[in-house]
């Protein structure tokens, strides 16, 4: 089900209904848009790695390794990005219909599986963004408390 998103009215892109974003967020404001409050896990052992391949499959079509190498520009992992682990989110990505694949059409190199965004997909992008917001702002309160707490005489005990 979808519903008009109303970001500042200019914003005709559907995002899908309240009901459907349980899976992403745990909470909504007062306008309907989908928050996370806190860290609770959201999934499966790779569902953090979705947002960041979704928002990169927004800029356009690509296959595996070129979004591996920007999830590696991007620094999201403490060391190398896990291609298999790309790979099956891309897979769970086009089995909940976000993703489409599709062989290359290259006359040189081998073939490769080009991976875009559905609508779903980019609805998904919209309930991530919320969510990313949420965390931003609980990183941001962090930050603030933390350095309200270490400019003051610290206690001892």
């Amino acid at each position: 089900m979808l519903s008009k998103q109303m970001d500042a009215g200019n914003d005709d892109r559907q995002i899908p209904a309240v009901a459907d974003l349980d899976a992403v967020a745990s909470d909504r404001d007062a306008a309907g848009i989908p928050v996370h409050r806190g860290w609770a896990p959201l999934g499966g052992r790779h569902r953090w790695m979705e947002p960041f391949v979704l928002v990169l499959l927004a800029g356009g079509e690509a296959h595996g390794y070129a979004i591996t190498a920007q999830l590696a520009e991007m620094g999201i992992t403490n060391g190398s990005v896990d291609i298999g682990q790309v790979y099956r989110t891309l897979r769970d990505l086009e089995e909940a219909g976000q993703v489409t694949s599709s062989w290359s059409a290259e006359p040189v190199g081998p073939q490769r599986r080009d991976y875009a965004l559905t609508e779903s997909g980019y609805a998904a992008i919209d309930a991530w963004a919320a969510v990313m917001k949420e965390r931003a702002r609980l990183i941001g309160e962090f930050n603030a408390r933390y350095l309200e707490a270490v400019s003051a005489p610290r206690k001892r005990m």
